[in-house]
């Protein structure tokens, strides 16, 4: 089969559609703004010409015509053209900043909205620092980009043209000898554009590697040092600059490879002017003043025609970091919103799991066709080996996951049949790994419910036993917890999380190893909290720790993604199964496993 040429519009990313969808998603919006600025550079350009002109006018009043009134009186229109260009410029500038600031504000909002409706899964297979480096870079390419047409077009074109016209009224066939330097340079341009979309590709994947590097560092910090590893740390990040640097310089050799010949080119235009222009004024009677005027306007287009022959290879440089952020927003968002299906209505709050399967890739089930029922108000634990499926249980009822095959109910109603806000607004979670803004103490507690008061702060501090140790602070509740958390300890974190489900007020709890990571005594405080948190709720609870689920209605031992024991904890160990195997084995590392108060049902 014949190859047919491939067409500029085959890559949707491809330059020229990329440039298109700019100016036409982002650049129009503010084509009243762009069309102010258009007319200041017009101005600004005429300015220019002006004064250009006029100097070979006052070279004319003093060598030729000797008159001094005439002198100051071109030089007076001068200073008056300078200025009006001073401040069109100023104008101009102004406006195109606003206008970049406004699409970069825009630019940046949409991304981090488009990534707010992404799956966990989505995130789970990319580094944060991926989207860190498409959130800045990216959104600032796409204004570099606009910014460029706009310059191109209305600063460099306008001027360019203004300082043409001003060459041709002066003298047309000197102004061709000046020009015939333009399409040698044209054709070694077009050849340094493809090398450069690679190395700019390779620049922006290489600064995001060592974002990652430092964020890993920064955020591993105890790690970093418990395990001496400031200098693997410093020589993974050594790498990752080492390739930027080099890229860097590969990037400023190709970029800049085309100088030395446009301005060897350059060269002969303007030795071929000075050539010809000092012939006409000696030979053919040309004045002073025409030869300079030219000669003033042919060097003042050399730097405009410079920026304009680059054009193509500066734009592809940001192109991609505009193709970057863009090919994030485009994507089909991988949790597609659903607000348009009826909200969850509870009653009782009765959870059921039917026939559950399900797995993170097709070839390695997690659950296998698992069933059971979590009643209202009454504690459901599960427990079992790592890896057995308890955690992806809490996942598939948060709708983190999707369920395939199977379903799952709470009150008769399919959670996938109903909005995503909805269920996970009647639903409060809290895990090993609490995770806390940087912020104070307060609003941690308060993201739990918009608009919480002052007394309904302070109500679930204290039902979670967190009021006593924040009034300690000096700060109280406005006390910074640090990035993470990282100032509090992690029996304070886990209350404060405690305290941020007990305002929410939600019927529906789950419990994912939440006493896990912590002491004795911080395990025995959390679970006081978490005892206020259960009562009259339906509460699933994930647990290593046996001792914390004794008193719990239905214990469910999960294995291989299947239930394989059910039961309370008494009938469990009269079995003599697998549970009654975990309890003794727990038993036997901790010789007082009743010393902490367990999870009830009814507090």
């Amino acid at each position: 089969m014949a190859q047919f040429p491939k067409k500029i519009t085959d890559d949707p990313y491809g330059a020229a559609i990329l440039i298109r969808r700019l100016v036409t998603e982002q650049g129009i919006t503010y084509w009243r703004r762009y069309l102010t600025a258009f007319a200041l550079m017009a101005v600004a350009a005429g300015s220019t010409a002006g004064a250009t002109y006029v100097l070979g006018q006052v070279i004319n009043q003093a060598y030729v015509d000797k008159n001094i009134p005439g002198i100051a009186m071109f030089a007076g229109i001068t200073v008056l053209l300078l200025f009006i260009k001073g401040v069109a410029t100023y104008g101009h500038m102004v406006i195109l900043s606003k206008i970049s600031n406004a699409i970069l504000a825009r630019n940046q909002r949409q991304l981090f909205a488009k990534l707010m409706s992404e799956s966990i899964g989505f995130f789970s297979q990319r580094h944060s620092s991926e989207f860190l480096a498409r959130l800045t870079a990216g959104a600032k390419s796409i204004t570099d980009v606009l910014n460029m047409l706009v310059n191109a077009i209305g600063r460099d074109f306008l001027m360019l043209i203004s300082m043409v016209a001003v060459m041709v009224w002066q003298d047309p066939l000197m102004s061709f000898i000046g020009l015939v330097a333009v399409p040698p340079a044209m054709l070694v341009l077009r050849k340094l554009v493809k090398r450069i979309k690679g190395l700019a590709y390779n620049q922006f994947t290489g600064t995001a590697d060592i974002m990652e590097t430092m964020q890993e560092s920064l955020q591993g910090i105890r790690t970093v040092k418990a395990f001496t590893l400031e200098d693997t740390m410093q020589q993974r990040i050594d790498e990752n600059i080492a390739i930027v640097e080099r890229n860097a310089n590969k990037m400023a050799h190709v970029a800049n490879r085309s100088n030395p010949l446009m301005e060897m080119l350059g060269g002969f235009a303007v030795a071929g002017c000075l050539l010809y222009g000092g012939y006409s004024v000696v030979a053919l009677g040309s004045t002073p003043g025409q030869f300079f005027t030219f000669l003033t306007a042919f060097l003042m287009a050399t730097e405009p025609a410079k920026r304009l022959a680059r054009l193509n290879i500066d734009l592809n440089s940001q192109l991609v970091g505009a193709r970057m952020l863009l090919e994030v927003v485009d994507s089909p968002a991988s949790e597609q919103a659903d607000d348009d299906k009826p909200a969850l209505k509870l009653t009782d709050a009765r959870i059921e799991l039917r026939d559950v399967s399900f797995g993170y890739r097709p070839s390695e089930p997690v659950l296998d066709r698992m069933s059971f029922t979590a009643e209202p108000g009454k504690v459901t634990a599960l427990v079992g080996p790592s890896g057995g499926g308890k955690s992806t249980v809490l996942a598939l009822l948060l709708r983190f996951y999707e369920t395939r095959v199977g379903d799952i109910l709470i009150d008769g109603q399919s959670i996938l049949s109903v909005s995503r806000r909805s269920l996970r607004r009647q639903t409060a979670y809290v895990g090993q790994d609490v995770y806390l803004f940087r912020d104070t103490i307060r609003a941690n507690i308060a993201f739990g419910k918009q608009g919480a008061t002052e007394a309904e702060i302070i109500d679930a501090a204290k039902a979670a036993c967190a009021h006593d140790f924040i009034m300690s602070f000096p700060l109280g509740y406005d006390t910074p917890v640090g990035e993470h958390g990282t100032q509090l300890s992690g029996g304070q974190r886990q209350r404060i999380a405690v305290a941020r489900a007990l305002i929410k007020n939600a019927p529906v709890i789950l419990l994912d190893e939440a006493t896990a990571a912590l002491d004795s005594e911080s395990e025995k405080q959390v679970q006081e909290a978490i005892e206020h948190l259960c009562q009259g709720r339906t509460t699933i609870v994930i647990a290593h720790r046996l001792h914390t689920i004794m008193h719990a209605d239905a214990i469910l031992v999960v294995e291989g993604g299947a239930i394989v024991e059910r039961g309370r904890h008494e009938e469990l160990l009269r079995r003599g199964g697998r549970y009654a195997s975990f309890f003794r084995l727990q038993h036997h590392h901790d010789p007082s496993p009743l010393a902490l108060a367990p999870i009830s049902a009814t507090g």
